[in-house]
C-alpha cells in the first residue's frame, strides 16, 4: 500500500522540491514551452531559489512524500483581499506525472487550502489541472493574463472558489 504523507516544506526540503519542479514543467509545458527551455531547467538553479523561498516569509510550502520520496509540492501566499478576489492565492502545485491519480495532487490541496477560499491561475492550455480545480469547488471568473514562463509568453485564466 503506498502511503502518502504532506507535510509543511523546510529548507532541507529545496533539493528535492526544485527536482520535482524542474520535471513536472518538463511533463505539464512540453506542448506550451520549447522543448530546448524545458531541457534547459537546471534543478541546482531551481534548489538555490527554493532556498530563499523557504527561509522567507512570504510564502507559505507543503511538500507530498509516496513512500518517503518528495513527489510533489504545493505553496500559498496571502493577498491583499481589496486588489485579489480572495485573500489566498495558490501559487503552485506541482507533483511528477507518475503521482498523477495516485490522490498527491488532492493530499497537497487539503493541506495547503483546506476549503477556504481562494483564488489561483492556471494555464489555459492545461484541462487536466482545470479539471482538479473544478473538482474542488474552482471556477474561471474572465479574468484572463499572459504569464511568462521561460520566456514565452502563455495565456493564463484566473479560477476563484
Amino acid at each position: 500500500m503506498v502511503s502518502i504523507v504532506v507535510r509543511p516544506a523546510v529548507i532541507a526540503d529545496a533539493d528535492a522540491i526544485a527536482a520535482v519542479h524542474v520535471r513536472a514543467w518538463q511533463e505539464t509545458y512540453h506542448h506550451l514551452v520549447p522543448a530546448e527551455k524545458l531541457r534547459a531547467l537546471d534543478p541546482v538553479t531551481r534548489s538555490a531559489r527554493w532556498r530563499d523561498i523557504l527561509s522567507g516569509d512570504d510564502e507559505q510550502a507543503w511538500v507530498a512524500e509516496l513512500d518517503t520520496e518528495v513527489v510533489g509540492w504545493a505553496t500559498t501566499a496571502d493577498r491583499d483581499p481589496t486588489r485579489q478576489p480572495r485573500a489566498r492565492e495558490l501559487n503552485g502545485i506541482y507533483a511528477y506525472a507518475s503521482a498523477h491519480g495516485s490522490g498527491v495532487g488532492q493530499a497537497l490541496l487539503d493541506a495547503a487550502l483546506g476549503d477556504a477560499p481562494a483564488f489561483l491561475w492556471v494555464a489555459a492550455d492545461n484541462p487536466r489541472a482545470q479539471a482538479f480545480y473544478r473538482r474542488n469547488g474552482f471556477e474561471p471568473d474572465g479574468e484572463r493574463d499572459e504569464h511568462p514562463l521561460l520566456d514565452t509568453r502563455i495565456a493564463i485564466v484566473r479560477w476563484v472558489r
